[in-house]
């Protein structure tokens, strides 16, 4: 790996930085810790800094030398928020915050674009400006990306595109998956609550069961994939979720049911919208039961832009070597909010390898790897260089 010195240098520090970040850990825009530790970093590197953007967001801005063209820029992003679940990992930087834990890696994607900064503010080998976008609120479908956009992220700044890096635990250390076009999935909350008529559950002929209904909708919409999906389009429906009943002697009036829909594009979506609202219905009416569904809109699919992708993986390569793109890897089910990013303007998100044995993303014994470091804050930099050059008049 060709890693510049500059940043070799620094790893002690991004390593110090990141696990202060980890022991400190903040859920969706509770992130005011986090985020004043971010903007005192940015400001100790001479970086004009924006705070409480998007609620609890942190913008670096950082001017790169004087282009006698027109100015190209670069946005940056990191994600910042951590979970809201319990630590089990025993690190002597674990959790300090009771019920919240970095499970997910945001604070090594804070660190690595901490990184970059201070090697871009010290070096200006670029032309134009980078953005370093601290983007909060990203777990449980809050769309802290959506916060950023609706004060303005794209309409304050001129940004030309937005990168994006996640770690990928199971992927070796040293290499990159970028897709390009789809990536990860869209996902959507489907909240169905199933009405009857409740009574004796030994008298059941005077009741309508809203318990048998609220069955069989479920084994009904679990045929909607495998029966009713074109088998060359993809998507994921699963019923997560289940309540109802107060005593083992009585029938209840109401059931609740829930669960997510993942799909990989608009159309595919609404199709499966549909076929869900239709499936429920005439499976509850059987029981004479009704219902009333809530869809809660999740996290539109996440498409790389192709040109982009192509881009990114030259960059990635020139550095890492010609086989540290992972081609491998399929796009995955998963829900991302820099989707909302990646629809305003062209971009790349990228997969980190973080090792082969990794501990999975969401697990109480996770821990981000410490040698994405370097290798992150690298890409940051390269990527910057190569696209912000400079521009004739």
């Amino acid at each position: 790996m060709n890693i510049k010195q500059k940043i070799k240098d620094i790893v002690p520090e991004m390593t110090e930085w990141r696990h202060q970040i980890h022991e400190k850990p903040e859920i969706a825009y509770q992130e005011k810790v986090t985020s004043k530790f971010i903007a005192n970093k940015l400001k100790d590197f001479g970086i004009e800094v924006i705070e409480e953007f998007g609620k609890t967001g942190v913008i670096g801005i950082i001017q790169g030398k004087e282009n006698k063209g027109q100015e190209k820029s670069i946005a940056i992003r990191a994600d910042m928020d951590a979970l809201p679940m319990t630590e089990k990992t025993n690190l002597p930087y674990s959790s300090k915050n009771e019920g919240a834990m970095h499970a997910c890696g945001h604070d090594g994607h804070s660190t690595m674009l901490l990184g970059a900064a201070k090697y871009l503010s010290e070096t200006k080998n670029f032309y134009g400006k980078v953005y370093c976008v601290f983007q909060p609120a990203e777990e449980g479908g809050n769309a802290g990306a959506k916060a950023m956009i609706n004060d303005g992220l794209f309409k304050k700044f001129k940004i030309d595109s937005v990168w994006g890096i996640h770690n990928w635990p199971g992927i070796p250390v040293g290499e990159a998956v970028i897709h390009e076009g789809f990536a990860m999935a869209g996902g959507d909350i489907i909240v169905i609550e199933v009405k009857g008529k409740g009574g004796h559950a030994a008298q059941p002929q005077y009741a309508n069961d809203p318990m048998v209904a609220a069955g069989l909708t479920i084994t009904a919409l679990q045929s909607l994939i495998s029966r009713q999906l074109d088998p060359f389009k993809s998507a994921v429906l699963s019923i997560t979720k289940i309540e109802g009943g107060s005593a083992f002697n009585v029938i209840p009036d109401t059931v609740i049911i829930g669960g997510t829909l993942r799909s990989t594009d608009q159309k595919n979506r609404n199709e499966m919208l549909d076929k869900i609202k239709k499936v429920a219905s005439n499976t509850c009416a059987i029981s004479n039961c009704e219902l009333n569904i809530e869809i809660r809109p999740g996290y539109p699919p996440t498409i790389n832009n192709k040109e982009c992708a192509k881009l990114a993986s030259k960059i990635f390569k020139k550095t890492f070597g010609d086989n540290s793109i992972n081609l491998k890897e399929t796009p995955t089910m998963g829900s991302e909010d820099f989707s909302y990013m990646l629809e305003e303007k062209p971009g790349a998100y990228i997969w980190l390898g973080a090792g082969a044995s990794s501990e999975k993303l969401h697990s109480p014994f996770y821990d981000f790897n410490d040698e994405l470091l370097p290798i992150g804050a690298q890409y940051w930099t390269d990527l910057a260089e190569n696209i912000l050059v400079e521009q004739s008049s």
